[in-house]
């Protein structure tokens, strides 16, 4: 399949055209703003489907609302009519085609073409009227307020907020792209007006306060809920605007002749993950919980476990090398420690249920070897 990406070179077009890549069954042709209107017939005229993304929203002159929008559909649309097929459109409208002002006047008015075009010549046509779009490559100061702050907040720029309080929707744009391929392989059908979904609402000050909350995780190190919904798409968006020269930064590193315990990442509510080594012959732990549980990972190195129940005194040991993967659990009540068996340093990794709080850390100091 042949495919006509209209707005190549914009925000929306670069993601979706990064997602056809990865297929072997599509064809890409662009259309850009660097592109002479004349050129639409014969690349209209070579494909089978059309994202008709191209659109003015932020012109110097007001009239370009309407050449960029209105009149560069109605040419497309002519486009299709001469080639004499029935071609397939997907159009990128705007939530502002509701509101009357010159920017959404002119998106209703391709809206208007694009209708007209389905019901004189049969074109199935799919109209998205989308709120604000958000994610990677959006661009800063320009007219999205997640990507001005994601590339503010990233590089410790000050950010301007009028009122904290004020709402807007939003869509991310994976889900975007989702949706438009899905058209385009018939997947979602229910043409003219779809909408993108997930949609998500938040006030300006939520955007922010979270953005804020990314940055500043790096130094307390508990993650934000990034695994689903918004957040995950806010995370990796803010993550996009990151200078190369920031996308590492340092963690804790607690050393003594034992070896070294590093701490990476903490959670509000799942605890920690950290790592540590110790050197031939070395005894790390002696000690127990009371509830407090841990996951270790031997990834180098050979280890023996020792655990010892504070009050029956039974005794188990364990042995483990990081050949093998396999996950050796503390259990509370019962004393553990874990000693480097190998001839080279062992490094393990180490999930904890809970941050470790030196207030009141659960850790009680009971060699393996005392009875109870």
């Amino acid at each position: 399949m042949k495919v006509l990406i209209t707005g190549a070179n914009g925000f929306v077009g670069q993601n979706l055209i990064s997602h056809l890549a990865v297929r072997s069954d599509i064809e890409v042709l662009r259309f850009t703003r660097e592109d002479a209107l004349e050129s639409l017939p014969e690349l209209v005229a070579q494909v089978d489907f059309i994202f008709h993304l191209a659109g003015v929203n932020r012109p110097q002159d007001s009239m370009e609302f309407y050449t960029g929008n209105t009149d560069l559909t109605r040419a497309l649309c002519e486009a299709i009519v001469a080639s004499g097929r029935k071609l397939p459109v997907v159009y990128t409208s705007s939530s502002q085609a509701e509101l009357d002002n010159l920017y959404g006047n002119s998106k209703l008015g391709a809206e208007q073409v694009l209708l007209n075009l389905k019901s004189t010549h049969g074109s199935a046509v799919t109209l998205f009227r989308l709120p604000n779009v958000f994610g990677k490559w959006a661009r800063p100061n320009y007219n999205s307020a997640v990507a001005t702050f994601c590339n503010n907040i990233a590089r410790n720029l000050p950010i301007q907020i009028n009122d904290p309080q004020a709402r807007i929707k939003l869509v991310y744009i994976d889900d975007v792209v989702t949706q438009f391929i899905s058209v385009m392989d018939g997947g979602i059908t229910g043409e003219p007006f779809l909408a993108v979904e997930p949609e998500y609402s938040i006030t300006i000050g939520e955007l922010a306060d979270q953005l804020y909350a990314f940055r500043d995780s790096r130094t307390s190190l508990v993650t934000e809920p990034v695994g689903t919904g918004l957040i995950r798409a806010l995370y990796s968006t803010y993550l996009s605007y990151l200078p190369p020269e920031d996308f590492t930064y340092e963690v804790p590193r607690y050393g003594d002749p034992r070896g070294v315990f590093v701490e990476m990442l903490k959670t509000r509510d799942s605890g920690q993950f950290s790592y540590f080594t110790a050197l031939p012959g070395i005894t790390r732990g002696g000690h127990y919980h009371h509830s407090k549980t841990e996951k270790f990972l031997v990834i180098k190195g050979s280890a023996c476990f020792r655990f010892r129940h504070i009050i029956s005194g039974d005794f188990y040991e364990l042995f483990t090398t990081g050949e093998k993967p396999q996950i050796v659990e503390t259990v509370p009540g019962w004393t553990h420690d874990i000693t480097n068996t190998g001839t080279d340093e062992m490094i393990v990794m180490l999930w904890a249920n809970e941050i470790f709080d030196r207030g009141a850390p659960d850790t009680y100091v009971r060699p393996v070897g005392a009875q109870a």
